[in-house]
């Protein structure tokens, strides 16, 4: 077994003790306790960490009926070394470099210590090995997205030949539904929209036709699409947008039937499926420009995230 870096008994970490806006909330703390691995599950050393929409609504106190105990560290997507696991684990060693989103379900009772912190600790099954050519700020960019990219495409049976429609496709899930819609399910045409600025950039990620959503209403067009996939909460209008007999998905409130309201399940299986797709370079995580924030400006990371301008994700490096 590779020789296990000391492994302190607290942890730096971002923490939060009470609900309210993450930017006011949020506090360093030097003197966190380093969680223990319980026996399926690996403790990492975090090298890097991705932030969401999700932790700025769990702050909120948007799912505080099953929220887990105050205070909270937050943070979802991980990438980082194992440095110990628990008996029952099989396919992680001491020295792996892994990532993943570490809470399998999102918003039930999702770990007091997240990924903003020098360790955490995840289950075997929402964890996968990191693709060699992807560093760890790409890799930590990637989990939370790219499985609710995928596994929205999948609840909607989604298909070789089929036509989509992409709400949002610049943002962390749109960006990535757009390249799986392409590479992995072979769509037959992809439409994406986006503001005035991003529009070239959907069209590099593999968008047919760009949608100025500042100047033009979708829903409006006489092209109507097989599938619209809604990254940005706009079910009530998507459903107009597709054909007779199509299905919109939606990962975002409040759902409009017959729209599809979908909330992802953690799975490292999906990061193992996709790794050829990553290795290859065909699907590539996208990061804000601004990106990686330092873990000494993660607060001024949130109130970024906040404004709705990042393109793609923003992550956390290095950390501490």
């Amino acid at each position: 077994m590779a020789n296990t870096p000391s492994i302190p008994s607290h942890t730096k970490a971002w923490v939060y003790s009470q609900y309210g806006n993450i930017e006011e909330n949020l506090k360093f703390d030097t003197n966190v306790p380093t969680p223990h691995p319980k026996e399926d599950q690996v403790l990492i050393k975090v090298v890097a960490a991705a932030l969401n929409p999700v932790d700025i609504k769990r702050a909120i106190g948007y799912f505080k009926d099953i929220d887990s105990p105050l205070p909270t560290v937050p943070g979802y997507d991980v990438a980082g070394v194992v440095v110990s696991v628990g008996n029952q684990v099989k396919k992680f060693k001491v020295g792996d470099e892994v990532y993943g989103d570490i809470n399998e379900i999102t918003l039930d009772h999702p770990k007091t210590v997240g990924s903003l912190a020098e360790y955490t600790v995840a289950e075997e099954k929402v964890l996968a090995h990191k693709p060699s050519n992807l560093s760890f700020v790409e890799a930590a960019s990637l989990p939370l997205a790219i499985i609710t990219a995928y596994q929205g495409l999948e609840r909607i049976e989604f298909s070789s030949g089929k036509s989509i429609l992409v709400l949002g496709g610049a943002g962390g899930v749109g960006s990535l539904v757009i390249q799986l819609a392409k590479h992995v399910f072979e769509a037959s045409r992809i439409a994406a929209t986006a503001s005035t600025t991003k529009l070239e950039f959907l069209k590099k990620l593999g968008a047919d036709l760009a949608i100025d959503y500042t100047k033009e209403n979708y829903e409006q067009l006489s092209e109507k699409f097989d599938v619209v996939y809604d990254a940005v909460g706009d079910s009530e209008r998507a459903v107009k947008a597709v054909k007779e007999g199509g299905k919109v998905v939606t990962i975002l409130p409040p759902g409009t039937p017959p729209a599809i309201a979908f909330l992802l399940t953690s799975d490292g299986a999906v990061l193992e499926k996709l790794k050829p797709y990553l290795q290859s370079g065909k699907v590539k995580p996208i990061l804000d420009p601004k990106s990686p924030f330092p873990f000494s400006e993660t607060v001024e990371a949130y109130s970024y995230l906040n404004t709705n301008r990042a393109v793609g994700k923003i992550v956390i490096h290095p950390i501490p």
